[in-house]
């Protein structure tokens, strides 16, 4: 048994070595789908185990960017039905007269980065079909080939898709704020822990804490607060200080490195229930995260 979990253990982290380098560019994509840069890495998890799986029974492998970005459009679109509850616009549906070449000339330019980057909050109010599109095509600068091949569709599909998402892209949109409560909560958590007080921090967790270091390990119950006896080993040697913000109106935890950037490093994410930890999802191995969020320090 003890070797079979190794192989498997071994297998799985070759796995991910293999999809390093591609895993970044699929959480910029799924974030951009979801409108979350935690939704997103949700989806590229989902994304990478359907693609573990698919792969363990081919006799040899697709071209792997292509291939993981088409599993990754389907689980965004499959995440879209189940928690934004409506309805994807068919491919099928687009007017092909809006990719017509007088209709494309008008739009023939992308936005250039900076003007996407900053239109990213109204990413959720396009159609799925056109968010999808914007995303590949202006954000991640696949050709329009490379495009329709990901979304499963024609080219003239995806330029019409293109011509509308541009035309919403520019609307505005207002932001919620994060609650004032889930701020003053995680204030005092950041507190302790910039203080070191791993008992304190402990004493907030209970038996039914639920904790979850994204991409590495999943703990419950006692088990959890032992998460804490690693923190204390790393916390002064990497000279860590964290500090409560949000990100897209979601309280969160940034954890900042302070021997090596002044800016945040990676998130933690906090559920409550009443003055006691419910649920801790950390993401301190998926640095990526921190490039991508929008964050106000709070």
């Amino acid at each position: 048994m003890t070797e079979l979990l190794d192989t498997l253990a071994t297998t799985r982290q070759r796995f991910f070595d293999l999809v390093a380098e591609v895993r970044p560019e699929l959480h910029r994509y799924c974030t951009r789908m979801t409108g979350s840069v935690f939704d997103g890495e949700d989806v590229v998890q989902d994304t990478l185990a359907k693609a573990a799986y698919a792969l363990a029974g081919m006799d040899s492998a697709p071209p792997l960017r292509p291939w993981l970005f088409r599993i990754a459009h389907n689980t965004a679109l499959d995440f879209l039905r189940r928690y934004e509850h409506r309805n994807v616009v068919p491919t099928a549906d687009i007017d092909p007269l809006m990719a017509t070449t007088g209709s494309l000339e008008r739009n023939e330019h992308a936005p250039d980065a900076e003007r996407v980057e900053l239109a990213l909050e109204v990413f959720l109010a396009l159609p799925p079909v056109q968010r999808s599109a914007l995303a590949l095509k202006d954000v991640l600068d696949l050709s329009l080939e490379d495009t329709a091949a990901a979304m499963g569709t024609s080219i003239s599909a995806v330029k019409a898709a293109l011509v509308r998402a541009r035309a919403n892209v520019a609307k505005p949109h207002t932001e919620a704020g994060a609650r004032a409560d889930d701020l003053e909560r995680l204030r005092r958590y950041a507190a302790l822990f910039n203080a070191r007080d791993w008992d304190a921090l402990r004493a907030l967790f209970s038996a039914e804490t639920s904790l979850e270091v994204v991409s590495r390990v999943e703990r419950h119950g006692p088990a959890a607060a032992e998460y804490f006896t690693r923190y204390a080993e790393v916390a002064g040697s990497e000279a860590l200080r964290l500090e409560a913000g949000s990100i897209d109106g979601v309280a969160v935890i940034a954890v900042y490195r302070l021997a090596t950037s002044p800016l945040p490093a990676y998130f933690i994410q906090l559920d409550w229930r009443g003055d006691r930890v419910e649920r801790v999802r950390d993401y301190r191995y998926v640095p990526y995260i921190a490039r991508e969020a929008r964050y106000q320090a709070g």
